[in-house]
């Protein structure tokens, strides 16, 4: 089993490197591993969306005959016809002896069925090879696939006694510079960024990646009362896509699309079927006391600077208890930083 865990760490790393090109598909890699002489001899993962799965390319990329072989893949392999033919059925076609795979495939189309067809065909299945490290990076295809809704952090920064800013809107500095570049990688491992009007009247922010090469995330903007207008630095048109959610008949320019809002489960269903399928939130009090009483929330980052202001706006109002999961505490020089799974009953 050790070495089954140290060929799916491999699968894991390889799953990455779609760099969310494969969106709304998991996050799949895949090894072909040769018992006999122990070694690997081919691999592949899923590229991009529409085009061949994980487990195609490493069968397709090997240059030697494959039956016979264990198939190593992080992913329940595909039973179904959909942009491309059943994965199964190529393995079955291929002859594979063996098949380890990391967690089942949550999608209802081939919960379990691609499993099933494998060992009805006479192929060795083993199960659960590293799962928790898979359903990990797969977490926003499962809340995709669970909930129909896109999966939602929050980023917020304060103070040891909670304060997010010294006055309203007023902008205050409060992490170190390094916390501020996680900020930055953060943002490129979310499709959008959500922020409140409060925000943008405090700070005026960019919301974009100022990392080279990287590509700014869709920017979501919450103004449904109509307290912003476009001359805010969230509104510029640099070929972002921009979604303003807002309930009044304000026209909007040409480049920006608008949304009405009546609840945050209806909001987050139709920015899904608008293709958005991972939002990271950077907001003030207002919004993130909403999108936790709403249970909205799945994950934080929660950053901490060594300071204590003691007057200020705290980051949360009134919302009760939070319990949390898969609790992460890291230093980032002096500031802390707090990452965990918002747990929802």
């Amino acid at each position: 089993m050790k070495l089954y865990e140290k060929l799916m760490k491999q699968c894991l790393k390889l799953a990455k490197k779609s760099k969310g090109l494969n969106l709304p598909n998991p996050y799949v890699g895949a090894i072909i591993y040769d018992e006999e002489n122990k070694k690997v001899i081919s691999s592949g993962y899923h590229q991009k969306y529409g085009e061949n799965h994980a487990e195609r390319n490493a069968i397709l990329n090997s240059k030697k005959d494959v039956e016979g072989k264990t198939l190593i893949v992080n992913l329940e392999p595909c039973s179904h016809f959909g942009k491309t033919p059943p994965c199964a059925d190529l393995i079955i076609k291929s002859k594979i002896k063996r098949v380890v795979i990391a967690m089942k495939d949550v999608n209802p189309i081939v919960q379990n069925k691609g499993i099933t067809k494998l060992r009805q065909a006479g192929i060795e299945v083993i199960e659960g090879v590293l799962e928790k490290e898979a359903l990990e990076i797969n977490k926003i295809f499962i809340k995709n696939q669970t909930k129909l809704k896109p999966y939602i952090m929050t980023k917020i920064a304060s103070s040891l006694d909670f304060k997010i800013a010294l006055e309203k809107n007023k902008p205050t500095v409060i992490t170190n510079e390094k916390s501020r570049y996680c900020v930055q990688k953060l943002r490129c491992e979310y499709q959008a960024i959500m922020t409140g009007s409060g925000t943008v009247l405090a700070d005026n922010p960019r919301l974009n990646v100022r990392l080279k090469n990287k590509k700014s995330p869709v920017r979501i903007i919450f103004d449904p009362n109509n307290k912003l207008n476009f001359d805010y630095n969230v509104f510029k048109n640099d070929n972002t896509r921009i979604i303003l959610i807002n309930n009044s008949n304000v026209i909007v320019p040409s480049y920006v699309e608008k949304m009405p809002f009546f609840d945050f489960d209806s909001l987050f269903k139709e920015l899904y079927k608008k293709g958005i399928y991972s939002i990271m939130v950077e907001a003030g009090q207002g919004l993130n006391t909403a999108l936790f009483k709403n249970n909205e929330i799945d994950e934080i980052n929660y950053f901490i600077a060594p300071k204590i202001f003691n007057k200020g706006i705290d980051f949360l109002s009134d919302i009760g208890e939070i319990n949390f999961k898969d609790v992460k505490i890291k230093s980032i020089d002096d500031d802390i930083l707090f990452n965990a799974k918002i747990t929802k009953e």
